[in-house]
Order: structure tokens, then C-alpha cells, then sequence
């Protein structure tokens, strides 16, 4: 019992803190929601840090249905820091729109707390409740705005889809539990090794189209432009950062743990979802106006990217996932960052035409802007370019330099739709007079100053952040 309690503690911690605040919040008539969300963001950085303080335990929890190692201990960081800063980034927007409630805060812990179980499950029932968890916080989320006939929409549409994944995942699962006798990660491997019968392929399958969906990967990824459009900015921000690499890193665990002797068999369908991925989210891009439903299909063609190197089934592609997603994630709380910080008289920008002349009106925001642009086009030497290096280069290994190619093609079309941002900025007349925003740049800023000297960061990558993230990929195997 101990040490599944020392295991399990940073989970522990949002479980119960959650369920205080929540308390909390509703005993008192006074909004409390300044409060609630500063002690939530910081339980979210005691979570990121707190399996290091306690010298990083690894073991099985409850009776093998949680794997605590390097690899949940990484994403735990991960998931923690992009959530509380998109927490903090959200405290102007909510109050501008009237919108500022401690239960999103709460909602916040919870969506954590369910992407924690998810990245550390060793069994398909604790997967199936880790992406309940968090797909329940993340449905309320996108209807956050009750008075919103889009938002009402959005997580209307969120809701029914995600049921559809949900059977998914529960069909595959029961597949799998039928031809293997077994629900643990550890017993499916040793069948699977003994060979795979095609209804354990069948099921694995499923369960990678109801994981697919989850991160919007083409072709299930219909909900994503709809929901990104009409949920609030905070939380289209949100929806882009932590919950794609947590479903990420949960396709990665459940393939290289379960299904690593099937290699050739899984492989045929993330090269699939891959390519699919990065050519319908780079095409559905070019014909935006919206800038959220820019970012849907940017999210899209990023998910495909994140892919090849997974393909490589290899300790080095799973290497290059968590590079790539780690600095995918970076840079998209970075551009919603910015998103969030331009308002004009009539509300939030969400045309890409009402950024016209915004370098004249605050070069600053252009300037940080640009830069983010350009980084998650993946030109050198800013961030997105290490990304899609150390995600490329691995694929390439394993002999898939045929979607690599595919890869840089879809990155060229790409690169289209965020020159044209960059464009309309600094090359159109000012159409709009934008208020002036809350002076709350503070995270933004030092992450922009990694993006504009980003040699600050290489030692940092080459040394430690990489020993951490390659001990995490190898813990896998």
C-alpha cells in the first residue's frame, strides 16, 4: 500500500486538491476564482516536479495497472507545465468576457489527472478510464461558454464524437481481451509473441482509431475545426497542447508494450494515419479565414509529423516523438499566447484579416508572433526546426525515407498558410485600432527569448533534456 501511495502520489495530489477546490468553490458565495486558479496552476507545477522530488520511484501501482517510470515521469512534466501555463494565459480573457469561474480551474486539474493515468496505464480497463477522465473535464470545457450557441455546439459535437471513439476503444478492447485472455499490457505481449491472430490485430486496430481520434489524426479527425472554432480561445489553446501529447504518448506505449512483436502490422496503419494527417491538415489550411480553424488544421498536419518517426518503431523514433511533441507543445501555447493578448473593439481576433498592420499598432506581438510562426514552420535555427529534425531522422533510420519526403512535401504546403499570417501583419494597412491587453507576457517572454536565441537552449538539449528524454523512450523497451 505504500508504495503504491508513493508511486501514485503526484496523481494522488490533483485527485484530492481537485475535489477540495471544487468543495471549496462552492461553499463560498464569494468568487473565488482569482484564488482557485493560482493554487490550481501551482499544484500543476508541484505535479510536473514532484515525482523528482521524490527521486523518481518506478514500479507497478495498484496490482499492475499503472507502469510509474522515466517515460510517465517526463510526460508528467510536460503535461504539468503546458497546463498551468495555459491556465495563467487564460485569466485575462475570461475576465474581459465575463467568463472567469473556479470550475474551470477545477476542470483543468481533472483533464490533468486523467492524461496522467493514461500515459502511465499497463492495463486497457486503466486506459479506458485515464482517457475517460480527461475526455469528461475536456467535453465540459469546450461548452465552457453556456451562453454561446458555438461553444454549446462545439462540445455538443465533441461529446457525440468522442462517444464514437469510446466505443472504439471498447470494442477493441474487448477483441483483445477475448483472443488474449487478458487485459494487461504484460500478459498481451506474451500472446502476441507466441503470434497474432487477426482478430488481435483486429481489436489493436480499433483501438488505434479511437486513439487517432484523439489527436486528430485524418481521417478521424472531422470534430477538430468545429470545436477549436467555437470552444473559447483558453481553452482551443489548451485542446492543441497537453491532451494531443498525452494521446500521443499513449499510442507510443500502447505499440512498443502490448503490440512490439507486431511491428510490421501496426506500422502499415500509422503510416496511413500519418500521411493522411499531414496532407489533409496542410490542404485544409489553405482555404482558412479563421484563424482557430487555421491552428485546427495546423494541429492536424503537426499530428502526422509527431507520426513518422513513431512508424520507425524504434528507441530513436520514440526519441524523436517526445522531441517533436515537446516543442510542438511549446509552440502552441506560445501562438495562443499571442492570440490572446489581441482584441479589438469588438471582441477577440479570430479573422486572420483583423491581423492586418498589427506590426504597426504593437510591433512587439508581431515581432513574437513571427518568430512562432516561423518556428512551427520549422526554419532554422528556431525551435520547430530541432523538432522535425530529431522526429525525421529516425524514420529515415528505419528505411521509411519514401515518408519522410512526404513529410517535407506536406511541411512545404505548409508553409503557405503561416507565411501568409506573417504576411497580412507586417504587409497589410491597419484595419483595426486593438485594445491595449493586460500586461501578463511574463511565461510568454521567456519562451520567446528561447525561440529568438535558441543556442541558449542547444546545450540544455544536447545534455540533460536529452539524457531525460532519451531515459524516458528507453524505458519503454
Amino acid at each position: 500500500m505504500l508504495q503504491t501511495i508513493s508511486l501514485f502520489a503526484p496523481q494522488l495530489l490533483l485527485a484530492v486538491s481537485a475535489s477540495l477546490l471544487l468543495g471549496f468553490g462552492v461553499s463560498k458565495d464569494k468568487d473565488h476564482s482569482i484564488l482557485v486558479r493560482n493554487i490550481a496552476a501551482g499544484l500543476l507545477v508541484l505535479f510536473a516536479f514532484m515525482g523528482f522530488l521524490l527521486g523518481k520511484p518506478t514500479g507497478e501501482a495498484f496490482k499492475g495497472a499503472l507502469m510509474v517510470d522515466n517515460y510517465s515521469y517526463y510526460l508528467n512534466l510536460f503535461l504539468g507545465l503546458s497546463a498551468a501555463a495555459a491556465l495563467l494565459f487564460s485569466k485575462s480573457f475570461f475576465q474581459s468576457e465575463n467568463l472567469d469561474r473556479y470550475e474551470y480551474s477545477v476542470l483543468v486539474l481533472y483533464a490533468v489527472l486523467g492524461m496522467s493515468v493514461m500515459v502511465s496505464s499497463n492495463n486497457l480497463l486503466a486506459l479506458y478510464i485515464g482517457v475517460e477522465l480527461q475526455s469528461l473535464a475536456l467535453y465540459v470545457m469546450a461548452a465552457y461558454n453556456r451562453d454561446s450557441l458555438r461553444a454549446s455546439e462545439a462540445g455538443l459535437k465533441y461529446f457525440v464524437l468522442g462517444a464514437i471513439s469510446s466505443g472504439l476503444l471498447l470494442y477493441g478492447s474487448s477483441l483483445i481481451y477475448g483472443f488474449t485472455g487478458s487485459l494487461d499490457y504484460d500478459r498481451i505481449a506474451q500472446v502476441v509473441s507466441e503470434g497474432a491472430t487477426p482478430g488481435i490485430i483486429a481489436g489493436m486496430v480499433f483501438l488505434l482509431c479511437g486513439l487517432a481520434f484523439k489527436i486528430s489524426a485524418a481521417p478521424f479527425h472531422m470534430w477538430t475545426p468545429d470545436v477549436y472554432e467555437g470552444a473559447p480561445t483558453p481553452v482551443t489553446g489548451f485542446f492543441a497542447a497537453a491532451p494531443k501529447f498525452a494521446a500521443m504518448a499513449l499510442i507510443a506505449r500502447l505499440l512498443i508494450g502490448p503490440f512490439g512483436d507486431i511491428t510490421a502490422q501496426w506500422q502499415q496503419v500509422i503510416v496511413v494515419l500519418a500521411v493522411m494527417s499531414m496532407f489533409i491538415g496542410a490542404i485544409g489550411a489553405l482555404s482558412q479565414t479563421n484563424i482557430k480553424r487555421l491552428m485546427a488544421y495546423s494541429s492536424i498536419a503537426n499530428m502526422g509529423y509527431a507520426l513518422v518517426p513513431l512508424a520507425a518503431g524504434t528507441v530513436a523514433g520514440v526519441q524523436g516523438m517526445l522531441i517533436f511533441m515537446s516543442i510542438y507543445v511549446i509552440t502552441a501555447i506560445g501562438i495562443f499566447a499571442c492570440i490572446l493578448q489581441m482584441r479589438i473593439r469588438n471582441g477577440m481576433v479570430e479573422q486572420i484579416s483583423d491581423l492586418s498592420g498589427l506590426s504597426k499598432s504593437n510591433p512587439g506581438l508581431a515581432v513574437v508572433l513571427t518568430m512562432f510562426m516561423f518556428s512551427v514552420m520549422g526554419i532554422p535555427p528556431l525551435l520547430g526546426f530541432f523538432g522535425k529534425w530529431f522526429a525525421f531522422v529516425p524514420a529515415m533510420q528505419a528505411g521509411l525515407t519514401w515518408l519522410v519526403v512526404l513529410a517535407l512535401i506536406a511541411s512545404v504546403i505548409g508553409a503557405f498558410y503561416y507565411l501568409r499570417i506573417v504576411k497580412i501583419m507586417w504587409g497589410d494597412e491597419e484595419r483595426h485600432e486593438f485594445v491595449q491587453a493586460p500586461k501578463t507576457l511574463h511565461g510568454l517572454m521567456a519562451i520567446t527569448a528561447l525561440l529568438i536565441f535558441p543556442l541558449m537552449l542547444l546545450p540544455f538539449m544536447a545534455t540533460g533534456g536529452q539524457n531525460l528524454i532519451a531515459q524516458a523512450a528507453a524505458s519503454l523497451f
